[in-house]
């Protein structure tokens, strides 16, 4: 048991209270402590003995005591750390064997020999722990070889990272080398082809100024040709004149053949004062296609100019409320490139489109979904425009050709080649039968699609033919030209029979209203007219610029005209007031824009390849 000691220590209050200090019994220090009872420690009696002397004798009990329990708890915290003696080493090793008995002796001869002082400390040694150090430093040495065994692996892989770096180096820097070369190669063949291409420009500037030379001597020899192929017909008329005159001598017939030929040879001269519309009349007269008949031309029906449609207009323009404040109902992307023109189904919902990218399509309006696509031009599209029937569609294209698709056969089934230049629009007659193209070479056709073959040229625009469109249900075809001037023709005749005159600018664009009694044109330089068939004049002009006007447009009333402009902008004007409204429409320039059948709806197109739908 561990002695207990009661000490009396002077509080701050005042009075001494006892304290108890604990003594353990296995102290390793060889004093014996007696008990000392409460009474036997402290025997201080009032007045007999001085109060400090005793206090002072509390006060070093107390040190002592303090002193002595740090030292045992110093010793007891140091014992793990200090290795075994033998005694401790032979008990630990007895109780771990369970040698009790053994044991047993060992500890009662210990303890006599300890009580009789014939142990001799000084002869006692520590016994290490060799077991455990070895076993630590196994331990450490196994640690120790699986670093070196993974600094081993890194050092391996990074030996292979560094090998194959040295590889895809010395790779790339072949790889560098040979494009270094081919580039030098490449720069030494692009400096060996521009001097190439500059020892032949000189070449193929005087091949280029031969192929213009050779374009307008053509066009000449053509004229020519006409002229003659006009002259012999003539003789031959007037020889069978001659022969079918009674009482004419045959001296008389050949006397006057010379005078003949001189009179018709001096005509050309005296009608090249002539005005544009007579000079356009005799070349058209002098087509030799008009003249040559062939087994399956078609003929032209009658021209009555009676629309079976003018009822239902003038209904429509009876009942019709609709305001002129237009707003974006649906937009789609159409094309990858620019889109060219629109043209609306004769009796369906549905509108065509001609893109750059040589494409045209066909769209469900108003949802905007694809029904078809076309492809065999191999140039740009200029336009586009329905058949009658609604089964086929006329496109126009920079390859100079007029194609005709069948939308049932989904392919090109008339290809109409004639014009030497960019074809920019088409239109179908009434009837079905005829198709009309304008042209870059200054010239518009007349196409005859049963014996696939051209009916007549219409000449006397002096520019680009930028338009061409039959009147509804007649013979009439209007045109508008670079010339700054739009002409009237007769299809049957060839013959050009009104020219109107005003714009000051290249026209880019002319259409009928329902009635045809009202054109509507637009030039490059945003200016309108409207201009009346009977008078041949001018009614109004509007000017829209300064930007470029590419398409005009009447609804289906002819109240309301709309203008595609190269502002990126639809203009509305309303005919009666001449007010104008603008719709900001795409991000590039308009270059179509339509009504649909009952004028709810307009239909617009630009560079920007979409198609927006107005409501």
């Amino acid at each position: 048991m561990a002695a207990k000691y009661e000490v009396a220590e002077e509080s701050v209050d005042g009075p001494y209270h006892l304290e108890k200090v604990l003594i353990p019994e296995d102290s390793e220090d060889d004093y014996k402590y007696d008990e000392v009872t409460v009474d036997d420690e402290l025997s201080i009696s009032e007045g007999e003995e001085d109060l400090e002397t005793a206090v002072k004798a509390v006060r070093d009990q107390t040190d002592a005591t303090e002193c002595t329990t740090q030292r045992v708890t110093s010793a007891k915290h140091a014992v793990p750390k200090i290795p075994e003696v033998v005694d401790d080493f032979l008990r630990n090793y007895l109780v771990k064997m369970g040698m009790k008995r053994t044991l047993d002796c060992f500890q009662i001869e210990w303890f006599e020999m300890i009580h009789k002082g014939l142990m001799k400390t000084e002869q006692m040694e520590l016994v290490p722990d060799v077991y455990t150090h070895n076993q630590l430093l196994d331990n450490e040495l196994k640690n120790v070889q699986r670093e070196r065994d993974s600094y081993k692996q890194a050092a391996f892989e990074a030996v292979e990272t560094i090998v194959k770096l040295q590889r895809e180096r010395d790779f790339h820097r072949m790889q560098h080398k040979r494009v270094v070369q081919e580039k030098n190669r490449l720069i030494e063949d692009i400096k060996k082809l521009k001097k190439h291409y500059a020892s032949y420009e000189p070449a193929l500037r005087q091949l280029n100024d031969k192929y213009q030379t050779a374009v307008r001597q053509k066009m000449l020899v053509s004229l020519e040709r006409d002229r003659a192929v006009s002259q012999v017909q003539n003789i031959d008329s007037s020889l069978r004149t001659t022969d079918s005159s009674p009482g004419t001598r045959p001296t008389q017939k050949s006397a006057n053949m010379p005078h003949q030929r001189e009179k018709i040879q001096k005509s050309p001269e005296k009608g090249a004062h002539l005005l544009c519309d007579n000079i356009a009349s005799n070349d058209a007269v002098k087509d030799p296609n008009k003249n040559t008949r062939h087994p399956k031309d078609s003929e032209f029906p009658a021209s009555t100019r009676v629309n079976p449609y003018l009822p239902q207009i003038k209904a429509l323009s009876s009942h019709s409320t609709k305001s002129p404040n237009f707003s974006l109902f649906k937009s789609f992307k159409a094309h990858t490139m620019a889109v060219s023109f629109l043209a609306l189904h004769p009796r369906k919902m549905i509108v065509a489109s001609s893109s750059d990218d040589h494409l045209w399509r066909l769209w469900g309006i108003p949802k905007g979904e694809m029904i078809m696509t076309g492809e065999g031009h191999t140039d740009w599209l200029s336009s586009c425009s329905f058949h009658p029937s609604g089964g086929y569609l006329g496109t126009t294209s920079g390859d100079t050709t007029v194609k005709i698709w069948d939308f049932a056969e989904g392919r090109c089934v008339l290809s109409l080649e004639g014009h030497i230049h960019t074809t920019w629009a088409c239109s179908f007659h009434s009837c079905g039968d005829f198709v009309a193209s304008c042209s870059m070479d200054n010239t518009a056709k007349v196409w005859d699609l049963n014996s696939e073959r051209c009916r007549c040229t219409l000449r006397g625009h002096v520019d680009s033919v930028n338009s061409i469109s039959f009147l509804p249900f007649s013979n009439i075809l209007l045109t508008c030209s670079a010339d700054k001037t739009l002409s009237l023709w007769d299809a049957r005749a060839g013959l050009c029979a009104q020219t109107f005159y005003g714009h000051k600018h290249s026209c880019n664009y002319a259409t009928f209203n329902a009635t045809g009694d009202t054109i509507a044109s637009c030039d490059s330089f945003g200016v309108v007219k409207l201009w009346d068939v009977r008078n041949v004049s001018a009614m109004v002009t509007m000017d829209t610029g300064p930007h470029p006007s590419n398409q005009v447009a009447f609804n289906p009333n002819g109240r309301i005209l709309a203008v595609a402009s190269n502002d990126g902008t639809v203009k509305i004007v309303e005919v009666a007031s001449l007010h104008m409204s603008s719709l900001i429409a795409h991000e590039d320039a308009v270059q179509s824009v339509i009504f649909d059948h009952t004028g709810e709806h307009i239909l617009s197109a630009g560079s920007d390849g979409a198609i927006h739908i107005w409501s």
